[in-house]
């Protein structure tokens, strides 16, 4: 009985990575607002009703596909962090490595960055579950901050009084510990690493920025500065 299971239970994986890449597939022709159930299963040769076994709706496919995205991301993060560490490399050159394992995924996965990253999907609400996955590479940049505050230290950067009970809400829900002034910048760091990769994904930097490695190696080094990471 375990072994008929064993088998059971690859068959699952196999089918759903199936209807995953076929989803992904759609994704890229079609985009994520057009993502039909019934059109994955016609073109896997599948009756709908068995898909529906799978998932049970557009939605629970929608969120696997943004689980998976958000995962795959995120250890592309992780990786460079433990990479550069490994090399020994100071904190803002382990920012820098993050930022840049960001944008090479995104230029290498495109529509998975315009489901995660872009317009939100008619319709959809993301559920609970996508938190965790979605948090994975800002929590990165957050401990390379974390690290050097606990190490040689932080320049502060500035804050208006106008924002600094804001500054101290956002520091008390997600980065206990440090400054509030370094709260304030590394959210500001996290929204503009999206919109510099998403200028450049989307064409906004068309007839712009022509050396976009080299412009954005100089952005992201800027946003290091202005979350106070030390040079060496």
């Amino acid at each position: 009985m375990s072994t008929v299971r064993g088998v059971r239970g690859r068959a699952r994986i196999e089918v759903t990575a199936a209807i995953k890449d076929e989803a992904r597939r759609r994704l890229a022709e079609e985009g994520a607002a057009k993502l039909s159930l019934r059109a994955v299963a016609r073109e896997l040769g599948m009756a709908s009703s068995a898909l529906y076994r799978y998932f049970p709706s557009r939605d629970e496919l929608l969120t696997a596909l943004i689980i998976d995205a958000y995962d795959s991301v995120g250890a592309a993060a992780e990786a460079a962090a433990a990479a550069a560490l490994a090399a020994g490399a100071p904190p803002r050159d382990r920012w820098t490595a993050v930022c840049a394992a960001f944008r090479s995924w995104a230029l290498a996965h495109p529509h998975e960055y315009a489901l995660i990253y872009g317009s939100p999907v008619p319709g959809y609400s993301a559920p609970q579950d996508t938190i965790g996955p979605a948090s994975r590479v800002a929590g990165v940049l957050l401990g390379i901050v974390r690290s050097a505050h606990e190490g040689r230290g932080l320049a502060l950067p500035p804050l208006p009084p106008e924002l600094r009970a804001e500054a101290a809400r956002m520091t008390a829900d997600f980065a206990p510990g440090l400054p509030p002034e370094v709260t304030a910048a590394l959210v500001a760091a996290w929204a503009q690493l999206s919109g510099l990769v998403s200028f450049e994904l989307f064409g906004q930097f068309n007839r712009v920025v022509e050396e976009r490695e080299a412009f954005f190696t100089h952005a992201t080094t800027q946003l290091a500065h202005a979350v106070g990471l030390p040079a060496l």
